[in-house]
């Protein structure tokens, strides 16, 4: 199988096998990952998901081998068919999941790999880490979201510098950046994913999902639409039993005992 999983104490692991590739992407991996992302998302018992990669990298991105009689021929590859099929709706799943997603970034991260990695809410990475937006020294442009991340995350010129470049992000600059929000030794690297992983899992999963929301939301309207759209939010977060639980664990000064409902 090219994507193992795992379920312990509420944190799904879903990690990307095919250390032959440096775990690039073909349709079995592919599609493989995006069904375990789907049901991770809509399993009431997972409360965080990670997704990190075996071996020595998070993941090399599409598989462009596997197009190799395609260019053979001289023909244009379907590109655009596999963003549609298999990347867009990967990266809409990672981001819309109602709970949190970790980029366990474990090494280098390059074109898809890197879209993926930036798509997820938290990354925690190996010191070993690399973020590469590959695609241009293919003579393709960056997709499955990447541009779209970065631009927001560290502004214009810096997101095209790199999407023009395919200069690599190691993990130091990446913390930097705020790209990663922590790099950590190798040995000490699986540790800290897991601990990041079990803090959101006790969590008040059901507040995660609304923040999530908020943070999208946004992205594209104005202050008055968002505070429009927050009246509905924590509402919803108000009617929670995560937060009744918050409250009395307040007034009884003790540590709350969420169950991410």
């Amino acid at each position: 199988m090219p994507v193992d999983s795992s379920l312990v104490d509420g944190v799904a692991v879903i990690t990307l096998d095919r250390q032959e590739s440096l775990n690039s992407f073909d349709d079995e991996l592919g599609t493989e990952f995006l069904e375990l992302i789907e049901a991770a998302s809509a399993d009431v018992a997972v409360r965080c998901i990670v997704i990190t990669g075996a071996g020595r990298a998070f993941s090399a991105g599409e598989d462009l081998s596997a197009l190799q009689s395609t260019y053979e021929r001289g023909e244009a590859p379907p590109l655009g068919d596999t963003l549609v099929r298999r990347y867009n709706p990967t990266i809409q799943a990672i981001t819309s999941a109602p709970k949190p997603v970790i980029a366990a970034v474990n090494g280098v991260a390059a074109g898809a790999g890197a879209s993926i990695a930036l798509a997820c809410d938290h990354r925690v990475a190996s010191e070993k880490a690399r973020l590469v937006l590959a695609f241009i020294e293919a003579g393709l442009v960056a997709d499955s979201g990447a541009i779209w991340f970065l631009a927001r995350m560290i502004g214009t010129a810096r997101a095209l510098h790199y999407a023009t470049t395919a200069e690599s992000i190691d993990a130091e600059t990446g913390r930097s950046l705020g790209l990663f929000d922590e790099v950590v030794a190798v040995e000490g690297f699986e540790r800290a994913w897991r601990d990041a992983a079990s803090r959101l899992a006790a969590g008040p999963t059901a507040a995660y999902a609304i923040a999530k929301e908020l943070v999208y939301s946004a992205l594209d309207r104005s202050l008055a639409e968002q505070l429009e759209i927050e009246v509905d939010a924590q509402t919803r977060a108000g009617r929670t039993a995560d937060h009744l639980e918050g409250v009395r664990a307040f007034l009884e000064k003790r540590r709350p005992e969420f169950r991410g409902r």
